[in-house]
């Protein structure tokens, strides 16, 4: 038995003197961490008289759980989207910059893509735990190729596809594995995409409606299917009309399923969503926004030419647009910055803009009993933060991975 008469050798951490993240506020509370896990300190008192082996003084500071992209093109001049030799240590090298933003769990995202890129790419990205090497992967966010060429974005519209098989046959067919798949992006309006939808759901994969020209019809069809996400809400897609406002209409819809959230993710880069627009958003639904980066190969790089899967964008300053046009191409913005903006912008609490970048994405992904949570049993993936949310420490299982 250990020296503290705890029911476990592994050493106890305590976290002192910091604001922590729970129960949707900031309290004045200390966090307790053994084995990679968040621990009920009442447990370890009274019924394993433990105690801490470790304390470690967050100088008032906020601790708050990691956060989780969802929607990531890459990075670092890495691009998700290419058959690269050593796919695996390009997603490395991104999962160990983004530690540095809060980020411990990412969706590598890959655009639409022609089938070979995605057979050669997606049996090389699998989940995988966080820890010293890098945010952990939750699963690919496959955005493509089953969406709108009126509303492609970004997207080379070559390989944009409908589904001609009746749909499931098609995902196969594609994708090649759905192994390791956590979102997929479509268009909801595509014939046979409700086959498609119900099977992508079956399997465990969440489903978000993006790049279209839907009504709202279709997209609350869509989600009665079981489709739950809004890729980039107001970007590549039917702007709200007050007579049909599209999918954007799903944030107010009353034909949502009971006890279902529709979540959707938000660019909150000051460049993709004016504030005024932002802010309808999260005073409409803010139970559903999720901030995402949208980020591509270009972020963290100087401006110039780069890639983003099949297509070559050009930075500009903060923005990134395909190469000879006005085309937003994704975003340059890290998670952090996207968090100062969205409380910036929206004039939300610091804890609504800290659970749209951790709390929310877990819940999208059906995984808040053991992310985006400071809750019991939780693991221990956080970050400390200073009052103008600048991240100044990542955790990942209770190890300190990056500080500032």
């Amino acid at each position: 038995m250990p020296s503290n008469k705890s029911v476990s050798d592994a050493p106890i951490t305590q976290f002192i003197n910091c604001r922590i993240l729970r129960d949707h506020r900031l309290q004045r509370e200390d966090l307790w961490v053994r084995e990679g896990k968040i621990l009920d300190p009442e447990k370890l008192f009274f019924d394993e008289e433990g105690f801490a082996d470790c304390k470690i003084d967050c100088g008032n500071r906020i601790l708050t759980p990691g956060f989780i992209d969802v929607q990531i093109n890459g990075g670092f001049g890495i691009d998700f989207s290419q058959a690269t030799n050593d796919i695996k240590q390009g997603v490395a090298l991104v999962a160990k910059k983004v530690l540095e933003h809060g980020v411990t769990s990412i969706c590598p995202t890959l655009v639409t893509s022609p089938p070979e890129i995605y057979h050669q790419v997606i049996p090389e990205i699998t989940v995988k735990d966080g820890g010293a090497e890098g945010a952990g992967v939750l699963g690919l966010h496959l955005e493509g190729p089953f969406i709108s060429k009126e509303k492609k974005g970004a997207h080379p519209p070559q390989f944009i596809r409908p589904f001609k098989n009746g749909g499931v046959a098609d995902l196969m067919e594609t994708y090649g594995t759905l192994e390791n798949v956590a979102v997929v992006t479509i268009a909801p309006e595509l014939t046979d995409s409700g086959p498609a939808i119900r099977e992508l759901v079956r399997k465990g994969i969440t489903v978000s409606l993006g790049h279209s020209m839907a009504d709202l019809s279709q997209a609350e069809e869509a989600v009665q299917n079981g489709a739950s996400f809004i890729t980039h809400l107001f970007n590549a897609m039917l702007p709200f009309h007050h007579r049909d406002p599209g999918i954007v209409g799903l944030l107010t819809s009353d034909n949502v399923p009971a006890g279902r959230t529709v979540y959707y993710g938000m660019i909150s880069d000051g460049i993709h969503t004016h504030p005024a627009a932002l802010r309808i958003a999260h005073r409409s639904h803010p139970a559903g926004l999720v901030l995402v980066t949208d980020a591509v190969p270009a972020m963290g790089l100087p401006a110039g030419r780069h890639t983003l899967g099949q297509q070559e964008i050009h930075i500009q300053g903060l923005h990134a647009y395909v190469a000879g046009t006005t085309t937003l191409s994704g975003s340059i913005a890290t998670m952090d910055m996207c968090v100062r903006h969205f409380k910036q912008a929206s004039g939300c609490t610091v804890e609504s803009a800290l659970e749209a970048a951790s709390l929310h994405p877990a819940q999208l992904l059906g995984i808040s009993h053991r992310k985006g949570t400071l809750d019991y049993g939780a693991d221990a993936d956080f970050i400390i933060l200073d009052d103008t949310l600048t991240v100044r420490e990542t955790y990942i299982a209770g190890q300190m991975v990056w500080k500032k």
